[in-house]
């Protein structure tokens, strides 16, 4: 076969700015983009397939902002150069779609096509029906937006850019695709180097069953449980294992409701310990993950080292109000203790903000997790109302008064009105929330706990650091930082100005060698209670309140005082003797659903 003509595709995950109106990027960023591997998957796939012709070569270009400049000029003449081609701005979140706008004006003042798909467009066509400021702004520039998941619908789009007849809108809201079979997520090894820990990522399913106000997932992927097979998954860890990367980031808001947990599992332990793959893993779950039979205990076994789980709160009325009821305090403690078991670290996200909080029940609700819930890194977020999520439609619907920025919707920024605090005190609260969990004196009680547990307490010492510099020197979210700030300062935000070279250089070089300094000497000064802690004999024999045997009812904690929790444990209580007073009348206890409520 001879190739005639070439169509060049470039693959582009923006970032966003920082409050100085520079681009977040590092030398080294976090958590690799699986919007970007799956685009990626699937267009690699399409030029298998020759779904231009056999006489186009389909050459595709992927690039994640947080470690790679983008130059919008070199983007444009890569497709000059090969005569035909389209920039895709993949997976843009609401915070990145001012930055993905201003990578796109560039680009189509040289007359390239340039389509943006993602949580924003498809969060905003799914519940406000398409109408919002910056999406106009992006149909005034000529964009072609796409709505939905690109699994069997990319073939059209390359097509029709390749026609010259590309259409403004591709909306597959209503008809999310099968995922099974179809194109795995993938990404370069050299690209993937690019992450801290050389991780890369896939999602093994799509989904929630639940109905969280705050969410946009099941907007955005339904509510539907769509998966990929044991068999996929397999394909995904081989095909990646063979280009040398061990480190994987399953996506799945929630592995734990994925139906096919146990199978996919059993495939993941069956290449770890019978055929001794050198692999590791880091999930999303639930609060009540621990009651499916089995599950921390295999996924453990399959290799996975760290959990990100949704606490988001600890008082129930909260957690109602958000629509999040299956979360139940009652069972965090245990759920916790399950995973120290098996020696997995524990991430949990934790939001600030929801209408009964203020500044002092927020301080409590932390000095109680830190002294009787045994969770390893707690990260914190400012309840937002996330395009695409229910809390931001019935704002927007009730004439709300939201922050017009895009760029702050980051879970980092106030960006709506609270009821008991004003944006100082909620700032306020955010600020304090970080520094009263990671003091020095719990920051030893964590890493006795995991020391204790047997787990790996060097790795924790790492994610500590980690956490704390990110907030302290790097004023950024530790989700949002990497290793080595890096910044050009020709690619600052519009309405900020140009910082004259003679300044500008110094200044970043001075800083940075000032964090790096501050980075060792807060690792050190860590890493020598970190080692107390490894040469104590006694370290095995630690424990605290929060280590201690899960008790029935849990009575005298402070985790259950509040009028609301205490209310939560009574109804709790009612539901549990009506299981026991089910199953026909023979006194038998009803165990536990695999699922819990709201699936």
């Amino acid at each position: 076969m001879t190739v005639g003509r070439r169509f060049c595709l470039i693959l582009v995950k923006p970032s966003h700015y920082d409050d100085d109106g520079y681009v977040i990027q590092w030398l080294r960023s976090p958590i690799p983009s699986n919007s970007l591997a799956a685009l990626y998957g699937i267009a690699k796939d399409c030029a298998a397939r020759q779904v231009l012709g056999e006489d186009v070569a389909l050459d595709i270009h992927a690039f994640d902002e947080t470690n790679t400049r983008i130059r919008p000029k070199r983007l444009a003449a890569m497709i000059q150069e090969a005569g035909a081609g389209m920039v895709m701005l993949v997976g843009v979140q609401s915070n990145q779609f001012p930055r993905a706008l201003d990578l796109a004006r560039p680009l189509r003042a040289a007359g390239i096509a340039v389509a943006v798909g993602g949580f924003h467009v498809s969060g905003v066509t799914a519940m406000l029906a398409g109408v919002d400021r910056e999406l106009d702004a992006a149909r005034a520039l000529g964009l072609t937006l796409f709505a939905g998941e690109a699994e069997g619908r990319l073939d059209r789009v390359l097509q029709d850019a390749a026609a010259g007849r590309l259409e403004p809108v591709y909306d597959y809201m209503d008809d999310l695709p099968s995922i099974e079979g179809a194109p795995i997520p993938l990404m370069a090894a050299e690209r993937v180097q690019r992450t801290a820990g050389a991780a890369t990522s896939f999602d093994a399913g799509r989904g929630c069953p639940y109905q969280c106000s705050f969410c946009t997932i099941i907007n955005v992927q339904g509510r539907k449980s769509r998966r990929r097979s044991p068999d996929d998954v397999e394909t995904i860890v081989r095909t990646n294992y063979a280009q040398g990367l061990r480190s994987f980031f399953i996506t799945d808001d929630n592995f734990a409701r994925n139906k096919d947990w146990e199978p996919i599992l059993d495939r993941l332990i069956h290449l770890r310990e019978v055929e001794k793959l050198n692999i590791g893993f880091i999930i999303q779950v639930d609060t009540l993950c621990h009651k499916l039979p089995n599950f921390v205990e295999k996924a453990a076994r399959a290799g996975v080292r760290r959990v990100f789980i949704g606490l988001e709160n600890i008082n129930p009325q909260n957690l109602a109000d958000a629509k999040k009821r299956q979360n139940k305090i009652t069972e965090y403690r245990q759920m916790l203790l399950a995973w120290k078991a098996v020696r997995v670290i524990t991430y949990a996200g934790y939001i600030l903000g929801f209408p009964n909080d203020t500044v002092d029940s927020i301080m409590h609700d932390i000095d109680v997790i830190k002294r009787e819930l045994p969770v390893d890194l707690l990260e914190f977020f400012y309840l937002t109302p996330l395009p695409g999520s229910e809390d931001h439609r019935r704002l927007v619907q009730a004439g709300v008064p939201l922050h017009p920025d895009l760029n702050r919707y980051d879970l980092n920024h106030v960006c709506a009105p609270h009821a008991k605090m004003s944006p100082l005190d909620w700032k306020k609260a955010y600020a304090l929330a970080w520094q009263r969990y990671y003091t020095t004196e719990h920051i030893t009680t964590i890493l006795k706990r995991v020391a204790a547990s047997g787990g790996n307490a060097s790795n924790a010492l790492f994610l500590i650091t980690w956490f704390k510099g990110s907030i302290d020197f790097e004023r950024i979210h530790p989700l949002e930082s990497g290793f080595l700030r890096l910044k050009s300062r020709t690619d600052r935000r519009p309405g900020f100005p140009r910082e004259p070279a003679l300044t500008f250089y110094p200044r970043y070089w001075a800083h940075t060698a000032i964090k790096l300094v501050r980075w060792g000497a807060l690792y050190l000064r860590l890493r020598r209670i970190y080692l107390r802690i490894k040469h104590d004999p006694r370290k095995f024999a630690y424990t605290d309140t929060a280590m201690s045997a899960w008790e029935e009812g849990e009575a005298g904690r402070a985790l259950f005082e509040s009028a609301a929790a205490r209310a939560f444990v009574e109804e709790q209580r009612r539901v549990q003797e009506a299981r026991t007073a089910g199953a026909g009348g023979l006194g038998l206890p009803i165990p536990p659903a695999a699922a819990p409520e709201g699936a």
